[in-house]
């Protein structure tokens, strides 16, 4: 059964009326005169069967029925107001967003022709690990290197993966690589965050060798760049740097891989959980990765 609605007309008059406790200033609001906002409220009362205004003297004031329709009519008619200023807008302002160099570079860049408002997104990117205090980052959603929670804040895991060496093309074929152990002899690249060379050599069969010296880097970004430049052998995670090696730039080596971890999660204020904007780049990021195979659990499935 359909909604027992009253005319919209109506109840916009009697809400104006009920506010300014005066027809003449709701048809100034309106842009009606004041007959017609008089004639619309007669409607209403017709429709609910009760009055909801009466004289008293020279003064117009709501009935006990009017003052508690009143009340609940303006929380309505602000909460639509508000809701149909969110959807007109969304098409106008910028989405902010937060993430790491690597991730906008090697991931999220490349994918934006796929977003429908791609071309309105603005990134913010940070060279460290993009911070969820909202108060002062002033962005609308952060990709974030963990997946640390805060009070007040959404955080959704959203992509896992291993990782690999991998190496420039010019390099592999300067060195004649072919084994695990030929990258002991190679300038290894570090990073900071999660170094993981022991775990990838164990993975290979080579337990505990002494590995050789190189730069340490503050995030594997660096590191792969650096490698990309054949400065030596980086250890990429395979979620990001697919793009790379597609391109030729790098070639992954040998089929072991380190145990996959969560690193990226994506986070936004709860309060703003709803808007439209930060809905819909949730959602296409949640699509990306599954596009991929490199969702949360999809790639342990896969080992």
């Amino acid at each position: 059964m359909g909604r027992q609605l009253p005319p919209f007309a109506a109840v916009r008059a009697f809400e104006a009326a009920a506010r300014h406790l005066s027809f003449k200033q709701a048809a100034e609001e309106l842009c009606l005169s004041p007959s017609a906002i008089s004639h619309q409220i007669r409607a209403l009362e017709e429709y609910l069967d009760t009055a909801l205004f009466e004289r008293v003297g020279n003064r117009l004031q709501l009935t006990l029925t009017g003052r508690g329709y009143a009340g609940r009519l303006t929380g309505l008619l602000d909460g639509l107001e508000d809701s149909t200023r969110t959807v007109r807008q969304a098409g106008d302002r910028a989405l902010r967003v937060l993430c790491t160099p690597g991730l906008a570079a090697r991931w999220l860049v490349p994918r934006l022709d796929r977003l429908d408002f791609g071309d309105r997104v603005r990134l913010r990117v940070s060279t460290g690990a993009p911070s969820t205090d909202f108060a002062s980052n002033d962005s609308d959603v952060v990709i974030q290197w963990s997946v640390d929670t805060t009070p007040g804040v959404v955080t959704e895991p959203l992509m896992e993966s291993n990782r690999y060496p991998v190496i420039s093309p010019e390099l592999k074929r300067a060195e004649g690589v072919e084994r695990p152990e030929d990258l002991l002899r190679l300038r290894l690249m570090y990073d900071e965050t999660d170094d993981a060379w022991p775990e990838w050599f164990a993975a290979a069969g080579l337990p505990g060798p002494d590995l050789p010296p190189g730069p340490v880097f503050p995030n594997c970004e660096l590191a792969t760049t650096a490698a990309e430049r054949g400065q030596g052998v980086s250890l990429a995670y395979d979620s990001v740097a697919r793009g790379t090696l597609a391109s030729g730039r790098l070639v992954r080596l040998f089929e072991a891989v380190t145990l996959p971890m969560i690193i990226y999660s994506v986070a936004y204020r709860a309060d703003r959980a709803g808007d439209p904007m930060i809905r819909a780049f949730r959602d296409f990021l949640f699509q990306e990765v599954a596009r991929d195979g490199t969702g949360v659990g999809a790639v342990s499935a896969a080992e």
